[in-house]
């Protein structure tokens, strides 16, 4: 029985589409306009870093970059000194 009233509650209403939709498709160089527009109006919304921002996100950068490939270069050089060591062991009997 309360099932019957939650279905008898809601009305059934038609559903309309909130979303304009073109008639006619846009030719390509005002498809290409359009895009143009909306991608100035985009970044005019982008908040640019400072020049002291910037230069300390690139510092940042480059250095774990650095670090990174200091790392990396230990890694291998230990992996085939290792090998190294495998296969002298291996030809010398």
């Amino acid at each position: 029985m309360a099932e019957e009233k939650k279905m008898n509650a809601a009305p059934a209403k038609a559903v309309t589409a909130a979303v304009k939709k073109e008639d006619t498709k846009l030719g390509f160089f005002k498809r290409v306009a359009k895009w143009f527009r909306e991608m100035k109006s985009e970044l005019k919304k982008v908040v640019w870093p400072t020049g002291k921002q910037l230069f300390n996100n690139t510092f940042v950068s480059v250095a774990v970059m650095l670090a990174s490939a200091v790392v990396l270069w230990g890694f291998d050089s230990l992996a085939s000194w290792f090998v190294q060591g495998i296969i002298t062991l291996t030809t010398a009997r």
